[in-house]
């Protein structure tokens, strides 16, 4: 029994008459529901009494006047006429006239079944028979002679619509291949076939998802999870991080916009499940009425900027170090919050963030809070560079480098405004110089060592030192005319080439080193090729290296 009534007391009348009425009463009332049906018009309304009236043949008693669309009583006339067929159980062979089944009148009308479900909600009355020991849909004669006088432009419009010869199928599935290839999606390509080939767009998608379900080594629109390998995902995001738009990579893998535009965000959303975000919390960041103060320009210096004059002799780079100003300790304060506040914000937005379709609003806040929170870090190191070569200066010993001594003394400066407690009220400078010193005093005796290893005596010891002791700035300047000479041959290299060396042994300073994975992804090749070109590219400056007379 159907229980989607929209009329409760049309359920009702159904109940009461399959319960109480005879078999012979039960057959007139749905023959008389039928008749109805086909006078009733959707768009009018009509009393309940009147329809109780017409299938039973007997006024209702007391039962309030109660007015039903035309619409819902179409609907639930036909579920009543199901019902009570189906409570009569009614062989086939018992019928006067002939009874059709959805298999028979498909063929009958040279329809999809699925056009003969669509029709029994259109009017075509069905009722409930007993075939080969269970219950089968059946419509009387009658009923499809009925259904068709009425709707016959319907019936000729299906017959038109007829089922596809296997000729159609391919046409379809060639013109959807080649819209594939131009970046339309399944929907899409179903609606501008559809209107070529004169089929539903239904019939469309319909036909092209049994194909691609059947054939999926030949899919026109293969699921992400069907054929794309890991290797591919990364190669579409890494293509796609170069400036490749989505519509030439939904063309090159066959795929429509919106299953890159995903497989972008998702791959972007593993990438920042990486970003370095650790930061110093603090209740400050929790309170919005601090929220203008924290993220507000830094404090001006009150007594002014004033420029402090390099020590003489010293090369450019180093010199320029002095033209940054010093921070105040409000300055500091300032900065050291602001830095730990956006990467904090930064963090919470990354929780939030969906791992499967991420938005992709979110992740760009992300990006630009981790940006700003990285300039706000390089004006910190920036301002405090000149600590570095200060206590390198007082570290250095006659036969140290004192360019590796000033790298290896930024590079604790950098783990130090990473790991600096702004809110106890210490001045940086005394904490970076305590880790500065620390990591000289941990490198240099190993150094020290090192060299002494092969030394024998004290005279030669004394000797040696004596001999090799030049000038710190003079051997500051050498260094500078060998970095001169190495970028030299370093534009002799490819442009391929060139960005692997810079980015494998970090030439650029803004940037760390990356390793082989890391360069590979940003390329958007494997680590082995990376590995590969590397190799090649080494080979190549030492033997420009050897032709420059520049020992390496």
């Amino acid at each position: 029994m159907h229980s989607d009534y929209k009329i409760a007391l049309m359920r009702e009348l159904r109940d009461q008459q399959v319960r109480f009425a005879p078999r012979g009463k039960r057959i007139e009332q749905a023959d008389r529901a039928e008749k109805l049906l086909a006078e009733l018009q959707p768009d009018r309304e009509y009393p309940f009494e009147f329809l109780f009236y017409r299938v039973t043949d007997h006024r209702p008693e007391d039962v309030a006047r109660q007015l039903i669309r035309g619409e819902d009583a179409v609907h639930d006339l036909r579920l009543f006429v199901e019902d009570i067929t189906d409570s009569l159980n009614m062989r086939i062979d018992e019928m006067p006239e002939q009874v059709h089944t959805v298999e028979s009148l498909s063929k009958m009308f040279n329809v999809s079944t699925k056009t003969i479900a669509r029709w029994r909600d259109q009017g075509l009355v069905s009722r409930r028979f007993v075939a080969d020991g269970r219950k089968r849909i059946g419509f009387l004669n009658s009923s499809v002679e009925r259904f068709v006088a009425g709707n016959r432009e319907r019936v000729a419009r299906g017959e038109r619509f007829s089922q596809m010869t296997e000729e159609e199928r391919s046409e379809i599935v060639e013109r959807a291949r080649v819209l594939a290839q131009e970046g339309a999606g399944l929907i899409e390509a179903s609606r501008r076939i559809s209107q070529v080939m004169g089929r539903s767009i239904e019939a469309i998608r319909y036909t092209l998802k049994n194909f691609d379900k059947s054939n999926p080594t030949m899919a026109v629109f293969p699921s992400m999870k069907q054929s794309l390998s890991i290797d591919d995902r990364k190669a579409i995001f890494a293509q796609y991080q170069r400036g490749v738009s989505i519509a030439t990579l939904s063309k090159r893998y066959r795929r429509n916009r919106s299953n890159i535009v995903r497989l972008v965000n998702e791959s972007r959303a593993h990438l920042l499940t990486e970003l370095p975000l650790a930061y110093i919390p603090n209740d400050d960041f929790e309170r919005k009425s601090l929220l203008d103060s924290i993220l507000s320009p830094m404090p001006e210096n009150p007594s002014g900027t004033r420029k402090v004059k390099a020590p003489a002799g010293l090369p450019p780079y180093l010199a320029s170090l002095y033209d940054v100003p010093l921070l105040t300790r409000e300055q500091e304060y300032h900065l050291f919050r602001q830095m730990n506040f956006l990467k904090h914000r930064a963090s919470k937005l990354l929780e939030s963030l969906q791992k499967q379709n991420p938005k992709a609003s979110v992740m760009d806040e992300i990006e630009s809070l981790y940006q700003k929170a990285g300039e706000v870090k390089n004006r910190i190191v920036q301002a405090n560079l000149r600590l570095v070569v200060s206590i390198a200066k007082r570290h250095v010993g006659p036969n140290d480098d004192f360019f590796a001594l000033i790298s290896d003394g930024n590079m604790s400066l950098i783990r130090a405004v990473e790991k600096f407690d702004y809110s106890r009220g210490n001045k940086f400078s005394t904490y970076a110089t305590w880790a500065i010193m620390k990591n000289f005093a941990r490198t240099i005796p190993d150094e020290f060592k090192r060299r002494e290893r092969f030394k024998t005596t004290p005279e030669d010891i004394f000797l040696a030192r004596e001999d090799e002791r030049a000038d710190q700035f003079a051997a500051e300047i050498d260094q500078r005319n060998r970095q001169d000479q190495i970028q030299g041959i370093l534009e002799k290299l490819d442009a391929r080439e060139q960005e692997i060396i810079i980015r494998r042994f970090g030439l650029d300073h803004r940037h760390e080193p990356l390793t082989l994975k890391e360069v590979g992804e940003t390329m958007g090749v494997t680590k082995e090729r990376i590995r590969q070109l590397e190799v090649r590219a080494i080979s190549k400056l030492r033997a420009l290296a050897e032709a420059a007379k520049i020992d390496i």
